[in-house]
């Protein structure tokens, strides 16, 4: 798989890593199979999507449990993303930014990873009773300690409300990731930030705006969350069918019945252009590989639990999408539906 690095760091990993989360919390309970999901982990490693990203809150805590029992065996062939920073209770989560607090949960992240070092670690989100600066201080002594190779920041989620007649390549102006940019900012003063993860994908564009070129300028790799709209890019999804009760998108406006009907021509024009590609090109493959096509320090995160979805996530690298192809993307109908 093609290479790429991150950030300022030039730690590197393949082009298109693997977001971890399914496999064990916010999607479809029922299908969550433990030695399905490992199998998907060889899998990444096996073709090089090598960038696992979980985070303690998954669970919680079995997520990094899961990946513990891979990284056992084959350490040296991953690049380890976690983070810290939210509590899951009964029916809430909230923030803890302490810095007492991160040690501990480096510490014990460190122990379910079954690892000696963090790649990257990450501020999941900022605690608003803490000064961030302080606990970015207490990230970077995990650095200086040798428990973690580098730091990065989640973005605060962004609104996702769009202007009537904004297409899939025009994301809606106006400010959307400026709380993320001002901590950023204030956070670089104490310690380099590697990395910044956010929602990036087809029908979720507002990145472009102003945090993706603030990261470039910067010289920060870019992780792009949720690149294939939480499997709606994928076109394996039909309106109507409906969700389980503790799958995130049963209670998402998005994924209403009708809002994914009015979206089929989004996932339309993606099925488009893959099939000029040839027969086995796939609407995800088209998604990711457009993600990848908005610089070279993007790494799109598409999340699975099965290995037959790795092997065609990892194969959106060697998509060469034209010039073209990238003009009819942009010119897509705008997603409808509230995204927050």
């Amino acid at each position: 798989m093609e290479r790429r690095t991150i950030g300022a760091t030039a730690l590197e990993t393949g082009a298109v890593g693997l977001g971890c989360m399914p496999m064990s919390w916010a999607y479809t309970s029922s299908h969550q199979r433990g030695e399905e999901s490992v199998r998907a982990l060889h899998t990444a490693l096996d073709l090089g999507a090598n960038l696992l990203d979980t985070a303690d809150m998954y669970g919680p805590f079995t997520n990094e449990l899961l990946l513990g029992r891979v990284l056992r065996e084959r350490r040296a062939e991953a690049f380890v993303s976690t983070k810290a920073g939210l509590l899951v209770g009964d029916q809430h989560i909230v923030a803890n930014g302490r810095p007492s607090y991160i040690r501990r949960a480096c510490d014990a992240s460190l122990r379910r990873l079954q690892t000696d070092t963090i790649d990257l670690y990450q501020l999941h989100r900022a605690d608003p009773e803490i000064p961030i600066e302080e606990t970015w201080g207490a990230m970077a002594d995990l650095v200086r300690a040798g428990k973690v190779r580098a730091l990065g920041l989640c973005a605060v989620g962004a609104r996702a409300s769009r202007r009537s007649g904004t297409g899939v390549g025009r994301p809606a102006a106006g400010g959307l990731h400026d709380g993320t940019i001002r901590q950023l900012e204030r956070v670089q003063q104490v310690f380099p930030v590697a990395a910044v993860q956010a929602e990036l994908s087809v029908w979720s564009p507002e990145a472009l705006t102003a945090l993706l070129p603030w990261c470039e300028a910067r010289g920060i790799g870019f992780l792009a969350a949720m690149p294939l709209g939480n499997g709606f890019l994928t076109g394996t999804l039909t309106p109507g069918s409906g969700f389980e009760p503790d799958d995130i998108r049963a209670r998402h406006p998005r994924f209403t019945a009708e809002m994914m009907a009015a979206n089929q021509p989004v996932v339309a024009g993606l099925r488009r252009i893959a099939d000029r590609h040839g027969p086995t090109v796939t609407p995800a493959q088209v998604a990711l590989a457009w993600t990848l096509a908005q610089g070279r320090h993007v790494i799109p995160l598409p999340g699975t639990k099965r290995a037959h979805w790795v092997r065609e996530n990892a194969a959106a690298p060697q998509l060469p999408l034209s010039p073209s192809d990238l003009t009819e993307i942009t010119s897509l109908p705008a997603p409808m539906g509230s995204w927050d």
